[in-house]
């Protein structure tokens, strides 16, 4: 029987607590062991009064965009606890970036009117700057996020009102398991964010280890979280291709079986 591509092979996640399952099952499938040093913990955002206000008067938005699995749930909770109906009270058209997005959107019995070709925000700006002159639209996001999207879509002449789902922070263990992880050794690191990207340089800084990791590849979900990556001086030796978890997995393989 041949010998799994990954065997034996210690992959850095760096993904949340409680989110890395897909990613990590999808690695052991293939032989390798995944390390687990989560660089991200979900917390609520600052306050939640805009996405509730938001919510009281979704019906209204000509377009609903949600950037994250993580919104999704957050705004599925809010509006749970504001006893309003989703599927009753959304707006016309639901916009999402990336497939499992748009799956967990489906999961509250919402339509998922558009989901770009290319898994990224320049993805949604690309099919929707052209028929959203005059329109309002509704972005649910994380706390600190890129404006490359509402700037576009003000410019096109939409109306965008943006609630905050969500802030992203790194644990405070994060440091001290990265020192242990990297002294028994890894052989690739996965990201699949901008900021698994930027909170991993500041554990690696806290834990007083080089970042860059000498010797690893960084492999990338996307090009927004390479273009991170190229920024924080770790050139990715390969992007997943689609921007998604299994074209992540599938990237790692590429990257050591060469």
């Amino acid at each position: 029987m041949p010998a799994l591509p990954l065997a034996g092979r210690r992959i850095l996640v760096t993904r949340a607590a409680g989110q890395a399952g897909k990613l990590c099952e999808g690695l052991r499938a293939l032989g390798a062991e995944p390390i687990e040093v989560p660089v991200l913990e979900i917390l609520p955002p600052a306050s939640f009064a805009p996405l509730d206000a938001a919510i009281q008067r979704l019906v209204s938005y000509n377009w609903l965009i949600l950037t994250s699995t993580n919104a999704v749930r957050t705004l599925a909770e809010r509006a749970s606890h504001a006893g309003i109906s989703l599927p009753e009270s959304a707006p016309r058209h639901v916009a999402v970036v990336g497939a499992s997005t748009a799956a967990e959107v489906e999961k509250l019995g919402l339509k998922v009117d558009l989901v770009p070709a290319q898994f990224v925000a320049e993805g949604l700006i690309a099919e929707l700057q052209g028929s959203v002159s005059g329109a309002r639209i509704l972005l649910v996001r994380a706390a600190v996020a890129r404006d490359v999207l509402p700037d576009a879509l003000s410019a096109a002449g939409a109306t965008v009102d943006i609630a905050d789902a969500y802030r992203n922070v790194m644990p405070e263990a994060a440091p001290s398991q990265l020192r242990r992880v990297l002294a028994e050794g890894i052989e690739a690191a996965t990201f699949t964010s901008s900021s698994s990207a930027t909170h991993l340089a500041e554990a690696a800084k806290q834990a007083g280890v080089p970042f860059p990791f000498p010797g690893v590849p960084a492999v990338s979900i996307g090009p927004i979280t390479s273009q991170t990556l190229r920024e924080l001086g770790w050139y990715p030796a390969a992007e997943a291709e689609p921007s998604d978890i299994p074209g992540l997995i599938s990237a790692v393989a590429r990257v050591l079986a060469s």
